[in-house]
């Protein structure tokens, strides 16, 4: 600014004495007024300037003021925002672990409920050329009452077979249950209720494998009440019926000997 004063005043003095000295336009004091004018001019400016300088200064202080906080407050809002990513991702992970044990124990769980129905689920059975399906318990009475019969207990034999078929009167052993009801009855010399045991199953049954065996069965139990007239009768049915079994060549044996 200072050069700038001086560069106006020597503009302005060499302006005047660039004049004609005839025409005497400025004098010395008119060109002393003349400069002072225009370095009040000059301090006028540079007072502006520098007010406008301070004030631009004032403000860019300010904004600057404003953007720090601007940034403090987004600085806080990030690491905010990071606690809250890494609580979430702990809960993420946590949330997975938990999942995956109750997934665990879901299949520990469906597991043991199916180790323990499947020995309740029906099972399929084949007996005597016949296939059905039973209950486990079913399986389990209907074989322990044949082990009964097998070791000769016939009046506890006798028992559990017609137990079995009170409480399983449908049950695919029934067929079964019948001959060796009739067995265990004659075996415990009731003839006579073997003998209608063993004509119900025949009747019921006449194409059952057993239904020979039980014939020859039937007629056994007449020979031993000295009914031998139904024993020949229903040996003949035995021998006519069923004639290339085991038991119609015991039957043609056994009527011999009637004879």
């Amino acid at each position: 600014m200072r050069v700038l004063r001086l560069s106006l005043a020597a503009l302005a003095v060499g302006a005047a004495f660039a004049q004609p000295a005839h025409a005497g336009l400025f004098e010395d004091d008119e060109a002393r007024k003349y400069i002072k004018v225009l370095e009040a001019r000059i301090q006028a400016n540079d007072d502006a300037a520098k007010q406008r300088s301070e004030q631009l200064n004032t403000q860019m202080q300010e904004q600057l003021q404003t953007l720090r906080r601007s940034l403090l407050d987004l600085n806080g809002q990030i690491d905010m925002l990071r606690g809250e990513v890494a609580k979430l991702r702990g809960t993420n992970e946590q949330l997975a672990r938990d999942l995956s044990e109750t997934q665990r124990k879901l299949v520990d769980q469906s597991q043991s409920v199916e180790a323990r129905l499947k020995p309740l689920e029906p099972q399929k059975v084949s007996l005597d050329g016949r296939e059905f399906q039973v209950s486990p318990d079913e399986r389990s009475q209907y074989e322990a009452a044949i082990g009964i019969v097998r070791r000769g207990d016939f009046t506890e034999a006798v028992a559990a077979l017609n137990g079995f078929l009170k409480r399983y009167p449908s049950s695919g052993y029934t067929d079964s249950v019948r001959f060796w009801l009739g067995n265990a009855q004659y075996g415990k010399r009731d003839y006579k209720d073997a003998i209608a045991t063993f004509k119900a199953f025949v009747s019921a049954n006449a194409d059952h494998p057993r239904a020979p065996e039980a014939l020859l069965a039937l007629a056994n139990c007449q020979i031993e009440l000295k009914d031998n007239r139904n024993a020949r009768r229903t040996l003949d049915d035995l021998i006519k019926t069923y004639p290339r079994t085991e038991a119609a060549q015991a039957a043609k044996e056994r009527l011999a000997a009637l004879k």
